[in-house]
């Protein structure tokens, strides 16, 4: 196992570096970071020069790469153009508070994404089938962004209709909060519900749907008719011989749309307020601030990397055929 990860590892390096460069290019040949200051009639052709030097944008563009890669491998991804602060302090602030939301709608919709289609494939065509079906129709079709701004209006209705706040829909936490560890817990869970509600809703409906498919799939295989003509029990012929191959294909599933987590991440903050990695792409595109914003891309690049090397982790120990690939 370890030599497998080493491989996988090995082709993930080179794949962070190539997105390293083409996140640099874009950006680079994405806009003028100075188009503000020469919109700007009060500041003169001198003055943008200097701010032009100041950024290093008169050095060619390999050379402002190899720079920044070079800081990047350090620790050092350059300083906001907005306050001089350090890009790093703040994508360690903002990566924080998307960690926990991302952390707990993607362990809850896996979970229930398996539960649910493991469940409808065994009980095909029952009520609880069809009702599944319903519902993930209805959730899969729906836009985050809609998803998101329905449960906040929701939240801040029944909060309003029982004269108390039962919902936090703003911010990641409540700054006024003090005390123990269990106080500080329950209010950070207390402002996960509905962003986490808006993302795994979406995403449980396809994987559910997706993972009934596949156990389906499994559940009419020789092997399994074999084992249950051997006389082994309904249990173990789930638990041994189906769901484990049944969930190679939701690991891919869930690997490719772990993007498209993060996208909807984005919107999720921006709805509810939260100050992680959503609102601070959004505020470096506002602001202009290229450094901001490369190192948000590379870091959301090297997650979505991250993210797929432990999916094929996961393969290895579901199939030990892959190992040996």
């Amino acid at each position: 196992m370890a030599g497998f990860i080493l491989r996988r590892l090995a082709i993930s390096i080179p794949l962070i570096a190539l997105a390293s460069f083409l996140v640099f290019v874009l950006v680079a040949v994405s806009g003028d970071p100075l188009g503000e200051l020469r919109s700007n009639p009060s500041i003169t052709e001198a003055q943008i020069e200097a701010r032009r030097h100041e950024l290093g944008l008169d050095r060619p563009l390999m050379t402002r790469y190899v720079d920044w890669a070079t800081g990047v491998v350090t620790g050092d991804f350059g300083r906001s153009a907005k306050d001089n602060e350090p890009v790093v302090d703040k994508l360690g602030r903002a990566i924080t508070v998307t960690l926990r939301l991302l952390g707990g709608a993607l362990s809850l919709a896996v979970l229930l994404g398996v539960a649910i289609g493991v469940a409808a494939a065994l009980k095909q065509y029952s009520k609880f089938d069809y009702a599944s079906t319903f519902f993930a129709f209805v959730f899969f079709s729906m836009p985050v962004f809609w998803l998101a701004a329905v449960l906040k209006d929701a939240g801040i209705r029944i909060n309003q209709l029982i004269d108390f706040r039962l919902f936090f829909t703003i911010g990641e936490k409540d700054p006024t909060v003090v005390g123990g560890f269990l106080t500080v817990f329950g209010d950070r869970v207390g402002h996960m519900i509905l962003p986490v509600l808006t993302l795994i809703l979406i995403q449980v409906a396809g994987w559910s749907r997706y993972q009934r498919a596949t156990m389906l799939d499994v559940l009419s295989a020789d092997y399994v008719r074999t084992a249950r003509a051997k006389g082994l029990s309904p249990g173990k012929v789930i638990l041994r011989h189906t769901l484990r191959n049944a969930l190679i294909p939701i690991v891919t599933l869930v690997a490719i749309d772990f993007g498209l987590l993060m996208s909807g991440a984005v919107i999720t903050e921006t709805v509810f307020a939260w100050n992680g990695m959503g609102r601070l792409l959004v505020r470096g595109l506002l602001d202009r601030d290229t450094n901001v914003v490369q190192a948000w891309l590379l870091v959301s690049a090297a997650m979505v990397v991250l993210f797929n090397l432990l999916a094929d982790v996961a393969y290895g120990y579901l199939d030990p055929r892959i190992r040996r690939g």
